[in-house]
């Protein structure tokens, strides 16, 4: 779906605050200069080739091993990862989500409840799960855009955007979820920490709780005031739909097809076992669990099969990216790991660190290593091995470090990858979000250093 701009000149003179002025400085510097996001990947693919070599002192034909050994690292993770997506997707096409989401979006009348609205909606979506943020981000943006013409589509889904700012302090955090889980590799070390001390901890609810209230006025502040500085999105180009054709015939298979019984029945299957699964592990949750909830709560809420398979058909047309780009982010987290780069930036922070300073620049050397490896899980990988080990000899609780790393993904406001599935649904280009969104990485940049480093 290809975006309409309008030139919409009103008789209001009003002037753009500071901050809007920012914004629109930084979007002309992303419409101008952003590449696509696939070309960002192969650029950041060669910036650590060149790296490995002439940090590490790698041979170039070193370097390609690495990279190709860890181009398919991720093959499993990168299917987790599609399939929480696209389940999260086809949910939010059913139709008691959609019509949840319809009223939701029916409470807008002007810009500013618009941008709070779907900023607000994104940050409690994303805090529940990264995947369910970003779909629910894209449809909220684009059922707003058709309620209030005269809104800056372009903000207004950087602001769902921006909510999935938080979800590595969210219970779909990778990092705490991982140390939360049984016989991790790094169990020995620091045990079985549990979610209770990361994403319920005093330092991450604070981070969220301020992000969460004070983020949706920050987005609402950077809408332009002037119209003609606006992105005005043609409401025809918004529509949405996943009715089935109506077809004539009338066999068997149809009527079976067409029953609410099978979805139903498989629905049911998916229910009982995670049931009986939090039954005797209590609110365990890995990717796995997610995505078997993702999948139960779409079956028990489409209409009958043909109706889930249109849904999957559409929200899968917005995975085409990943698939072709998490291979070469994987490949980069392979020169990374094996070249050494990774350890080498991240002992660049903690030498200079102190017990007081090393949660802080832990999280300042995560949001710069997450730029070339934009995966919780893998950047964990990577960089756990460096930060534990420089806690435990400080004396600094694991824990604390964990939601150091974790928030270090905050720079996927200025990191494209994540954006793709968003950008898909709303049918902008990552140019068009990504001036707005560097405002939100400044602001939650700022957040989060002041409490990883006070408390």
């Amino acid at each position: 779906m290809e975006a309409k701009a309008q030139t919409n000149v009103g008789i209001e003179r009003q002037d753009n605050n500071w901050m809007a002025k920012l914004a629109l400085f930084f979007a002309k510097i992303a419409e101008r200069w952003l590449p696509d996001s696939f070309v960002f990947a192969v650029v950041l693919t060669f910036v650590t080739f060149l790296g490995g070599i002439l940090i590490n002192g790698k041979s170039p034909a070193d370097m390609i091993t690495y990279w190709g050994e860890g181009l398919w690292a991720l093959l499993a993770f990168t299917a987790q990862v599609i399939t929480t997506f696209v389940m999260s997707y086809a949910l939010a096409l059913t139709k008691p989500v959609s019509r949840l989401l319809e009223k939701i979006a029916g409470k807008c009348h002007s810009p500013n409840s618009a941008i709070l609205l779907v900023t607000f909606t994104s940050l409690a979506a994303s805090f529940i799960s990264w995947a369910f943020g970003l779909v629910v981000a894209g449809i909220i943006a684009k059922l707003v855009a058709r309620k209030v013409r005269d809104v800056d589509y372009r903000v207004l889904v950087a602001a769902g955007y921006s909510g999935f700012v938080i979800w590595q302090g969210g219970l779909s955090s990778s990092a705490a979820l991982f140390v939360a889980t049984k016989g991790h590799v790094f169990e020995k070390q620091i045990g079985i920490i549990p979610t209770s001390e990361t994403i319920f901890s005093a330092v991450n609810m604070a981070i969220i709780l301020v992000v969460f209230f004070t983020l949706p006025f920050i987005m609402k502040i950077i809408h332009p005031a002037r119209k003609e500085d606006r992105f005005l999105i043609d409401p025809a180009l918004l529509e949405d739909s996943i009715e089935e054709p109506q077809e004539q015939a009338n066999f068997i298979n149809d009527k079976i097809e067409k029953s609410r019984l099978i979805t139903l029945a498989a629905g049911i299957l998916g229910l009982v076992y995670l049931i009986m699964h939090f039954s005797k592990n209590g609110f365990s949750l890995d990717l796995n669990t997610v995505n078997l909830m993702f999948l139960t709560f779409a079956l028990l809420l489409f209409g009958n099969v043909r109706e889930l398979g249109v849904g999957l058909v559409k929200s899968s047309n917005s995975v085409s990216q990943i698939i072709l780009q998490y291979p070469f982010y994987a490949g980069i987290m392979g020169m990374m790991s094996s070249s050494g780069l990774a350890q080498w930036l991240s002992d660049f922070f903690t030498k200079f660190s102190t017990a007081e300073t090393l949660p802080l620049f832990t999280f300042w050397s995560a949001g710069f290593l997450n730029l070339f490896i934009p995966s919780g899980g893998g950047q964990w990988v990577v960089q756990a091995p460096i930060a534990l080990p420089a806690a435990l000899e400080m004396g600094i609780d694991p824990a604390k470090m964990v939601m150091a790393v974790a928030w270090g993904e905050w720079s996927n406001m200025i990191q494209p990858f994540w954006a793709i599935p968003l950008l898909a649904i709303a049918g902008l280009r990552i140019r068009d979000i990504m001036g707005f969104t560097t405002i939100t990485f400044i602001y939650v940049g700022i957040i989060a250093s002041i409490f990883l480093y006070l408390l």
